[in-house]
């Protein structure tokens, strides 16, 4: 029997999914004895051929063994879809972080994205974490049987003395039996049930940060891949059914992080440029919620533009304090902003405010947050009005901030063209648009026709098919047919670039259209030939069929 594999959730890089051999299926990510599922693999020699070997010396020495896995080479690619795509000498890899990150880039840009990916010999409870946060699916036992030749106890953060590890450290059925060799393999199947956990929970990323602490150069590895961002943003999805836990200097440097900036300096459009306020962050989510927020905002009574500063996401404006990640973040709060991080901060707002420019800006800030504005107005040459007297909330400082606003026109503004603009890309013309419903049920209306719902979780806006008509991007094509429950990868023709796991889509071929949320980002759901591309809503007949709209 052939085998097979299936992607069944996505967490960034990382994957989960089904994978069959043998009448048995598996899931993925775990070990196996990969020998017996692919004999020719134990019967091939001479196939080690560096990673780094250019593509001359790859194509001549590269020995494939004849079965379905096929040996992959950041020079050359290779695999089809749905195969195991062997990374052979990943392990070597591990040593040298900046070109583990170079080989990485290509083989994801040559291996097909449905293929399952297989390192050979590398994985340890130790960095079998790191090794999913990857993209690798399938390992095996040799690198753990090498340890316990060596009398090293594995654990997940790292590989100790035997005979220094103390009775009842462990008490698996390996150790029960004073089998190290049991031990070392059920630590890296109990590690991998662990990242499967995680990636479900949509937290491979905490995960990745806290058990990279132990290694060097995983730390460095994960730094030098936020620096990738064409790779990580691509696989990270567009919002989480968790909280983003930002609890270590590199969460500032998540694709999601980076993401919300640059839609918010290079898509958002401000509903007004004459006045803005920047305002502290606040625990409770979303800001306007909280009482600090609710004071800001009577007294500033509309007069001027609210633009939060916060860490890590740097500017939040108040249109979009809902929208993943602003209203979906935790982060250790202490009062001080480090260098680093306040520089990091300062970037993200002076970007904001060239590409945005105010006639006034007025900082009702303290601390560290004061300190960001200072550094980004110096920049900017802007002159910046301090409204603060000892604590943002106190009464001194809310009467100086209506002070400073007195004289300044009052303007009623909605959160719809900048959520709209920030999750669309699009300048849309929102007249007459309102929110309407009580919390957690609201939705966008124009007179009485219905054009977004807002999700509850997200703050996203799911567009109905009147809302898609004021929108002309995240268009997924498909052939000639009509839905019949999901969009599968088989039936994708093309798709917009923008589109990102959890994107509002519309689907669009010549019998159908149809709402619904991309499960791929546009390249894999083009290039897969198997998964669930787009999970459908909602399915509408064109002219070819009979004209009916009809809920999934």
């Amino acid at each position: 029997m052939p085998t097979q594999f299936e992607v069944r959730g996505r967490d960034g890089l990382g994957r989960s999914g089904l994978f069959s051999a043998n009448d048995t299926t598996y899931q993925t990510p775990l070990p196996l004895d990969m020998e017996e599922i692919y004999p020719e693999l134990a019967a091939l020699h001479h196939a080690n051929v560096p990673l780094s070997a250019d593509p001359e010396f790859a194509r001549e020495y590269l020995v494939q063994p004849g079965g379905e896995a096929v040996i992959v080479h950041p020079a050359l690619g290779g695999g089809e879809s749905g195969q195991c795509a062997v990374v052979a000498n990943w392990h070597t890899a591990l040593a040298n972080p900046r070109n583990m990150v170079g080989h990485l880039a290509a083989l994801r840009e040559k291996v097909p994205p449905d293929a399952a990916w297989y390192a050979p010999a590398a994985a340890l409870p130790s960095n079998a974490c790191f090794l999913v946060y990857l993209g690798f699916d399938l390992f095996d036992f040799t690198a753990v049987d090498l340890m316990t030749a060596r009398g090293l106890f594995c654990a997940p953060e790292g590989e100790f003395p035997f005979a220094e590890i103390e009775e009842g450290s462990c008490s698996c059925a390996g150790c029960a039996k004073g089998n190290l060799g049991l031990h070392n393999r059920l630590a890296l199947r109990a590690e991998c049930a662990t990242v499967r956990r995680f990636i479900a929970g949509g937290q491979l990323r905490e995960l990745m940060e806290q058990r990279c602490r132990m290694d060097p150069n995983q730390v460095t590895t994960l730094r030098l891949l936020d620096q990738e961002y064409h790779i990580t943003e691509e696989a990270a999805p567009a919002a989480r059914a968790v909280r983003l836990r930002a609890n270590s200097a590199e969460s500032m440097y998540r694709p999601e992080v980076k993401r919300f900036a640059e839609r918010v300096i290079g898509r958002y459009v401000p509903p007004r440029n004459d006045v803005a306020v920047l305002l502290p962050c606040a625990v409770r989510k979303p800001y306007s919620s909280s009482q600090s927020h609710q004071r800001y905002i009577a007294a500033i009574a509309g007069r001027a533009h609210e633009v939060i500063i916060t860490s890590p996401l740097g500017v939040v404006p108040r249109e979009v304090e809902a929208v993943y990640p602003a209203g979906h973040y935790d982060v250790p709060v202490t009062g001080y902003w480090d260098h680093e991080e306040c520089a990091f901060l300062s970037d993200i707002l002076t970007r904001y405010l060239q590409a945005h420019p105010y006639g006034r800006v007025i900082a009702h800030l303290e601390g560290g947050a004061l300190k960001v504005a200072e550094l980004a107005a110096a920049v900017c040459g802007i002159e910046l009005e301090c409204t603060c007297t000892g604590h943002p909330t106190s009464p001194a400082s809310l009467r100086a901030l209506d002070e400073a606003l007195a004289g300044e026109r009052k303007m009623r503004t909605t959160p719809v063209a900048g959520v709209l603009s920030w999750q669309f890309g699009e300048k849309v013309e929102t007249k007459g648009m309102q929110v309407k419903g009580k919390p957690r049920r609201q939705a966008v209306f124009k007179g009485k026709t219905l054009l977004y719902n807002i999700d509850p979780g997200t703050g996203l806006y799911k567009p109905t098919f009147e809302g898609w008509e004021y929108l002309n991007n995240y268009r997924v094509q498909i052939d000639d047919f009509v839905p019949h429950g999901d969009v599968l990868a088989p039936g994708v023709t093309g798709a917009d670039p923008s589109i990102r796991p959890g994107d509002e889509v519309l689907v669009a071929g010549p019998s159908a259209l149809a709402t619904g949320r991309a499960m791929m980002s546009a390249g894999e759901m083009v290039r897969s030939r198997r998964g669930i591309a787009v999970k459908v809503r909602k399915v509408k007949c064109t002219e070819r069929q009979t004209d009916s709209t009809r809920a999934i």
